[in-house]
């Protein structure tokens, strides 16, 4: 299985949608750019069917240094969640068809 790189991601955008690399980069980073804002004021963007972003929280804890062996205290912080919605997990899971994409 191959990893898809941001690269090739905004080549195969920019051949979905029929327009150049740069344009499709530049929606790319938009995108990216507004999810990240939204989410760290703690609102959620959702993507119908598709993926959630949300921002979530990791409780206060301790953790063990392997190489010394020493307990660490970890304090708590704000991570962010990304949930897979209906329509993205019935077509991993092969029960609806997967869209078909350009060629690049």
């Amino acid at each position: 299985m191959a990893n898809v790189t941001k690269a090739d991601l905004v080549a195969q955008v920019a051949a979905q949608a029929g327009t150049d690399k740069t344009t499709a980069a530049a929606v790319l980073k938009a995108f990216e750019e507004t999810v990240s804002v939204i989410v760290k004021k703690g609102d959620s963007v959702s993507l119908t069917g598709f993926l959630t972003f949300k921002q979530g929280t990791r409780a206060a804890g301790t953790a063990r240094n392997p190489q010394t062996g020493a307990t660490v205290k970890v304090k708590a912080k704000k991570v962010p969640r990304v949930t897979a919605g209906a329509s993205l997990k019935k077509v991993v899971n092969n029960e609806a068809p997967a869209p078909k994409l350009a060629k690049v």
